[in-house]
């Protein structure tokens, strides 16, 4: 079965979840002019302007698609996105250098030096809340280059000890156990990371923390602590694992599929190894919970689940924007945009791009929080 059906049948099952318990959400009514119940832009909702964001590139094809499909109902609005990566894009966006950011982790709310994260959006939305608006679930797929392996699998603690350093080659005890049929080279284990701050690594990290039995050392943050060459962005770290035998990553499953790298099934600790599928990462969005209140949706992730054909290593990415604060004309760009993204039509777009759509109970409380922006 192609991946692209996969992606088919497997987007049922994600879109079927109605298993996020978020909190009811309160927002404005919703203004004359905004986005249809349904959040699909139409004519009549197309305001006129240019609109520029930046930060996560786990969502690069994501948001391109978007906004090709956008700009054809709504011909007049340029929007800009610049995947720099979701520190960057958070930094920008705290700096008004940027309308809105995405980010694949929440805006932190502990200070490290000087303000926190979210401290420091909310002086730049003239002292009133930014939120956190889950649009993009991008599985992570530990992608790899090794000839003649055409099937890998990999727990978290083996993970954790390969991108740790402590397990180095390819045909190592702990890999041997994994794949006891499998012909594996007895040349070192070439790790590549990201270089930049990545929200992709803050949530690989997680994984690895959670379900690497104290394998791995580090705390998750965007920046990697392990071991490796760095590349920049996700594309750096596809591009090296492709030209790069025997060599292994972490990178969004859209990035690894289009370079066509394998992908390792993870054992979760279920008795089954679980392949990549939108179904399974569907599985794992089942654990989630908001810990966001209000119209701020962000989440917290269960990277230790154990459930049967739940595939743990996932990430959603966030538009960060301001509840208010913007010029009128800011605000009703941003608005029309994310508006549409968040519609029935902007997420069906996704699936064909190995990412996964939004559940529709999810997706209308995204849209509620967009619809509070003023």
């Amino acid at each position: 079965m192609s991946v692209n059906r996969l992606l088919r049948v497997g987007s049922v099952a994600v879109a079927s979840l109605g298993v996020l318990a978020l909190s009811a959400c309160g927002s404005d009514p919703e203004p004359s002019g905004s986005s249809s119940p349904e959040g699909s832009a139409s004519t009549a909702d197309c305001p006129q302007g240019t609109l520029n964001a930046e930060g996560s590139s786990a969502q690069k094809n994501a948001i391109e698609e978007v906004i090709a499909k956008y700009n054809e109902k709504c011909a007049d609005v340029t929007v800009n996105y610049n995947p720099t990566g979701s520190g960057a894009g958070i930094k920008q966006f705290n700096a008004a250098q940027v309308d809105f950011a995405g980010s694949d982790s929440a805006l932190k709310t502990e200070a490290a030096d000087g303000d926190s994260e979210a401290a420091a959006a909310a002086k730049r939305c003239q002292n009133n809340a930014a939120l956190n608006l889950p649009m993009v679930i991008g599985p992570v797929a530990i992608a790899y280059n090794v000839d003649g392996l055409d099937k890998l699998v990999l727990d978290g603690a083996t993970a954790a000890k390969i991108f740790q350093g402590t397990v180095k080659t390819w045909n190592a005890p702990e890999i041997k156990k994994l794949n006891p049929d499998a012909t594996l080279p007895s040349a070192p284990i070439s790790v590549f990371f990201r270089s930049d701050e990545s929200g992709t690594t803050e949530n690989f990290t997680k994984y690895l923390a959670a379900a690497g039995g104290g394998a791995w050392t580090g705390k998750p943050a965007k920046k990697w602590t392990g071991t490796g060459s760095g590349k920049e962005k996700s594309a750096g770290v596809a591009e090296g694992v492709k030209s790069s035998k025997n060599s292994i990553t972490y990178v969004e499953w859209s990035y690894a599929v289009d370079n066509k790298l394998g992908v390792a099934q993870v054992d979760n600790g279920s008795g089954t190894p679980v392949e990549l599928t939108a179904e399974s990462a569907g599985k794992a969005l089942a654990a989630a919970k908001v810990t966001g209140t209000g119209n701020d949706l962000s989440m917290t992730l269960d990277y230790g689940t154990k459930e049967a054909g739940a595939y743990p290593i996932i990430l959603v990415t966030y538009e960060i924007a301001c509840s208010k604060g913007l010029p009128a004309e800011k605000t009703a760009l941003v608005k029309s945009f994310l508006s549409y993204f968040a519609s029935t039509d902007g997420q069906a777009s996704l699936t064909e791009l190995n990412y996964a759509p939004l559940p529709d109970e999810v997706r209308t409380k995204v849209d509620a929080a967009i619809q509070s922006i003023s």
